[in-house]
């Protein structure tokens, strides 16, 4: 049996739970920017990119590419693995968000093409649409552990690791200045930055527990798709349901879907067995009632799709029609928040 060669064996390793797949930190949804004593130690604001959690493990052998499912992405995103195995030390785990730009604003469905893409095809568009990863902290670093750590121990450190980086490697900004983080989070909207993300400086890294903060731009939401108007391989409207108590509930009705939206929402959708709670036909009136009705086609909720509405709400209901953004195949019901 073959020697393991010297430089190897002096590779640091990694503890088996920051090996891959890893557990993530995760961030529950707040209604305005947090001050700054929100959190122990201090909030540190971030941006919230709109692209994939992404977790970099680089080893002595290689470089992979983890989901916060748990889903080895490395094949799906082999630009971004041939950078880390360059720009980053074996030994060290980075935890952060892969994007894609489209001109100067983030494009989500290009992210969502690469997920589907024969692999044979792959490298086309990596050519044509490069992918892009921004950091946002140090799990581990010389093969140590480093979740026990303080956040500004470790954004110190991933600053360090991020010196010596070029792109498609970067260090995702951070400030403790509220007004500041005010102002990215207005301004980086028109780039599709979808808000702001509050972690305290004083907090140690927590796998699979909501202790961050996230603000969203009041323009978008997401929701289930509970139901369509139309046929389910041709859907014209989405029915958008949320739980509240257990129960799946009517919150909304989109306006009329494209061709492109209703064949991209079709695409996903599976129909519900005798067990879905809502009716076979639904009202055409605010909240699903008034006299007139149409018929509905339910289907198993478990579709998570993107939507644009204004703020009039009552009791977590959409007053005024969705727009329908997209279907967000990188969430699950779980991630939603219930309704209150």
């Amino acid at each position: 049996m073959p020697s393991t060669p010297r430089g190897l064996q002096r590779l640091p390793g990694l503890p088996p739970e920051l090996a891959g797949p890893v557990a993530v930190e995760l961030a529950k949804p707040v209604r305005a920017i947090p001050p700054p004593s929100a959190l122990p130690g201090g909030c540190v604001y971030e941006p919230k990119w709109d692209g994939y959690r992404l977790v970099v493990v680089r080893t002595g052998a290689g470089t992979r590419l983890w989901s916060k499912q748990g889903r080895e992405l490395t094949d799906r995103f082999p630009d971004v693995a041939a950078a880390a195995l360059a720009q980053v030390p074996p030994g060290t785990v980075i935890d952060g968000e892969v994007v894609i730009w489209n001109g100067d604003r983030l494009d989500f469905g290009l992210l969502q093409q690469r997920m589907v893409t024969a692999a044979s095809r792959i490298r086309a568009q990596v050519r044509a649409h490069p992918a892009s990863y921004v950091a946002f902290d140090l799990l581990a670093a010389g093969g140590q552990d480093l979740r026990d750590e303080r956040l500004s121990r470790r954004r110190a450190a991933l600053e360090d690791v991020a010196a010596r980086w070029a792109p498609p490697m970067q260090l995702s900004p951070a400030t403790t200045d509220r007004d500041e983080a005010r102002r990215w989070f207005a301004d980086f909207r028109a780039a599709g930055v979808e808000g702001l993300v509050a972690k305290g400086a004083g907090t140690r890294y927590a796998p699979g527990r909501r202790e961050w903060l996230k603000v969203k731009s009041w323009e978008t939401t997401e929701v289930l798709a509970g139901g369509v108007i139309g046929t389910i391989d041709r859907p014209s409207q989405l029915v958008a349901g949320r739980y509240r108590d257990g129960e799946l509930v009517v919150v909304g009705r989109s306006s009329p879907l494209s061709p492109a939206q209703s064949a991209e929402l079709a695409a996903v959708l599976a129909p519900a067995g005798s067990d879905h709670p809502w009716p076979d036909r639904i009202g055409t009136g605010r909240f699903g009632g008034g006299r007139l009705s149409v018929p509905l086609t339910r289907v198993v909720p478990d579709v998570v799709v993107e939507v644009s509405a204004d703020a009039a709400l009552q009791a977590g209901v959409f007053r005024h029609p969705l727009r329908y953004v997209r279907v967000r195949r990188d969430l699950r019901p779980g991630d939603l928040p219930p309704l209150g």
